[in-house]
C-alpha cells in the first residue's frame, strides 16, 4: 500500500520572494508532498508584483489582496498569519510551507510544530538565524532560482573542490553527524545521517556547497568511504553507508 503524501499549506509573501523562484519552488514542494493550498500575498495594486501576476495563473497561486494601510507596516504578513492559524486549525493539513526571509514568522513556525506539524521554510541566505531554527527545514531559494527543467533545480552551483575540504565549519558539521550515526559495523546510514542533520540544522542543503547530493559532499571532502548495499539478503532495495576513512 502506497505510502500517503503529506498535504501542506503553502503561503507565499510576495513582497518577500521573487517570481524566479516559482519553478524551482514547485519542485522542492512536491519532494514533502502534495501542496493542497497555494496562496500568495502582496498588495497586487503595486506594481512591484507585476512578475508575480504573470505567474498566478501557470502555477495554480491564489492571490490574496492586502493593501498597506500604513507606512512601514507590513499588512501581508499580519495577514499571512491570520490565514495560517485559520487554516491550522481545519486540521486538513500536515504540515506549512511558509516562503519568507521575514523573522516576523518565527512566532507562527514555532506555533504550528507545537501542534505537530512540520514546517518547511523557503528563504533567501539573509534569512535571521530565528526563523531557520523554527523550521523543521529550510531551503535557500537561491538553490531553487530560474529552473526550465526540474532536473535543472537539483543541477549543483559551482564550487571549487578546495573551498570544500577547507571549510571547517561544514568539515567539523559532517564529522559530528557522521560519528552519532555509526552503528556497530563501523558505518551509518546515509539516510539517518541526513535526517540527523536536518533535525540539527535545518538549513543544510548539500547544493549551498555546489553538490546534489549529501553523499557527493562526503566524496568531495576526502575523508569518506561510501558504498552502497542491499539493506538484507532478502531486500531488492539498496541502502548507501559512510564511515570515516581508516575506521575499521
Amino acid at each position: 500500500m502506497a505510502k500517503r503524501q503529506q498535504r501542506l499549506a503553502v503561503l507565499i509573501d510576495a513582497d518577500n520572494a521573487q517570481s524566479a523562484i516559482i519553478e524551482g519552488l514547485t519542485v522542492e514542494i512536491a519532494k514533502y508532498g502534495i501542496a493542497s493550498v497555494k496562496r500568495i500575498y502582496g498588495d497586487w495594486t503595486d506594481t512591484r508584483l507585476k512578475k508575480w501576476k504573470s505567474v498566478l495563473l501557470e502555477y495554480g497561486l491564489t492571490p490574496i489582496q492586502q493593501f498597506a494601510y500604513s507606512q512601514g507596516k507590513n499588512a501581508t504578513d499580519s495577514a499571512m498569519i491570520i490565514d495560517a492559524m485559520d487554516l491550522l486549525y481545519t486540521q486538513n493539513f500536515d504540515g506549512f510551507c511558509i516562503v519568507s526571509s521575514d523573522s516576523d514568522f518565527t512566532k507562527l513556525a514555532s506555533r504550528i510544530r507545537e501542534a505537530g506539524l512540520t514546517v518547511y521554510g523557503f528563504g533567501e541566505k539573509k534569512t535571521p538565524k530565528a526563523f531557520l531554527s523554527a523550521c523543521d527545514k529550510f531551503i535557500y531559494t537561491e538553490n531553487l532560482r530560474n529552473c526550465i527543467k526540474p532536473e535543472d533545480c537539483e543541477k549543483p552551483t559551482k564550487t571549487k573542490k578546495y573551498e570544500v575540504t577547507k571549510d571547517a565549519k561544514l568539515l567539523a558539521l559532517l564529522s559530528r553527524s557522521v560519528d552519532e550515526c555509526i552503528d556497530e559495523t563501523t558505518w551509518a546510514n546515509l539516510g539517518t545521517i541526513g535526517q540527523y542533520m536536518a533535525k540539527t540544522n535545518p538549513d543544510f542543503d548539500p547544493r549551498s556547497y555546489g553538490f546534489k547530493k549529501l553523499s557527493d559532499l562526503l566524496v568531495a571532502t576526502e575523508q569518506y568511504e561510501v558504498k552502497t548495499k542491499f539493506d538484507d539478503e532478502y531486500s531488492d532495495h539498496k541502502s548507501v553507508y559512510v564511515r570515516p576513512k581508516g575506521k575499521r
